[in-house]
C-alpha cells in the first residue's frame, strides 16, 4: 500500500517496537514463561525480520535506502532487570547484520541498529528499578542520557545521504555511557567520607 500511496519504493524504514510480557509481569530470567518469551522475541526482533522480508519480496526499498532498528546495550552487556529483552535485542542486531549484507549487495540498502540511552517511555517504565538505572546512566555518561528527540534526529541522519556507507553496525547513541568505565559521580556513591 505504501508504494502505491508514495508512488514507488520507500527510502527509509524505522523499526521501533519492543515488548516483554516477562519483564512487564516481573518474571526473573531464571523463571521465564516460555510462551511469553516467544512473544518477546516475536514482537521485539522477529517482527524486524518479517518487515524486511516483506519489503524485500515486494521490492519496496529504494536503492541506497536505509533501515534503522532501535536496540539497547543489554544486547552486549548484562543488565539483570532487562530480562529476556536482552536476548531479543541481541537477535535484533544479528538480523540487522544479516539483512544488511543481503540488501547491501542487492540494492545498496544499509541496515543499522541504534543503541539508545535509557529513555523515559511507557516500555521503560515497566522495568523494575528503571528510575535508579536512569540516574546511574546519567551519572556514567559524560554528555548525560541522550533524550528521545536527539535519538530521532540521529535516526534521521542515518536515513540521509551523509551516511551512505554506514551499514551492519550497532551505533551507540548514549552520551558516552557505552565507553565509560567509571565516573567520579558514581564513585562518590561508594567512597567513604573523609573524616
Amino acid at each position: 500500500d505504501a508504494q502505491a500511496t508514495l508512488g514507488g519504493p520507500v527510502d527509509f524504514v524505522l523499526h521501533s517496537i519492543g515488548m516483554s510480557p516477562n519483564v512487564r509481569k516481573g518474571r526473573k530470567y531464571d523463571d521465564l514463561n516460555y510462551e511469553w518469551y516467544k512473544q518477546t522475541l516475536d514482537v521485539s526482533a522477529m517482527s524486524f525480520h518479517r518487515m524486511l522480508q516483506a519489503a524485500h519480496k515486494l521490492n519496496a526499498l529504494s536503492e541506497w535506502g536505509s533501515v534503522v532498528a532501535l536496540s539497547y546495550i543489554a544486547a552486549q552487556r548484562v543488565f539483570p532487570s532487562y530480562g529476556d529483552m536482552a536476548d531479543a535485542k541481541a537477535l535484533l542486531e544479528s538480523i540487522a547484520r544479516s539483512w544488511g549484507y543481503q540488501l547491501g549487495k542487492e540494492k545498496k540498502v544499509r541496515v543499522n541498529t541504534v543503541s539508545q540511552s535509557p529513555t523515559l517511555t511507557t516500555a521503560g517504565s515497566g522495568i523494575k528499578g528503571f528510575d535508579g538505572f536512569f540516574g546511574f546512566a546519567q551519572e556514567m555518561s559524560p554528555l548525560g542520557n541522550a533524550p528521545a528527540e536527539a535519538c530521532a534526529q540521529y535516526c534521521i541522519s542515518l536515513f540521509s545521504d551523509f551516511t551512505r556507507f554506514v551499514t551492519m553496525q550497532n551505533l551507540f547513541h548514549d552520551g558516552g555511557f557505552s565507553s565509560t568505565g567509571v565516573t567520579p559521580e558514581v564513585m562518590a556513591h561508594f567512597a567513604k567520607s573523609a573524616e
